[in-house]
């Protein structure tokens, strides 16, 4: 593997390790509605201030999501809103999976 696939493998990595926390998911779904500040996010998933912010910045730091500030509110929307076509992706990957295993049972 040359230096610029390795690259671009690692870069990738970045943004899927990003997304790989239940509540970064729940952050990009919300997203997919529309722009939210923080408070709002903070409210939806119940956690506290600092956590859902530090999950912000690791969302915003892989790509995925930027921010817009606004007087003493801070506002976040999706970068790239096709992340959420590759979401829809794994939904299918679990689908097939749960319907395989079900298919195991009968």
């Amino acid at each position: 593997m040359d230096e610029r696939a390795r690259f671009f493998l690692e870069e990738k990595a970045k943004v899927l390790k990003a997304l790989g926390h239940p509540s970064r998911l729940f952050i990009v779904e919300e997203l997919g509605e529309g722009e939210r500040c923080v408070c709002q996010l903070v409210e939806k998933i119940g956690a506290d201030f600092s956590t859902v912010s530090r999950h912000l910045s690791v969302l915003k730091q892989a790509g995925i999501v930027e921010d817009d500030k606004r007087g003493m509110q801070v506002f976040y929307r999706l970068r790239v809103p096709c992340v959420l076509s590759f979401m829809g992706c794994v939904e299918a990957v679990i689908d097939a999976r749960v319907k395989e295993q079900v298919a195991m049972l009968a």
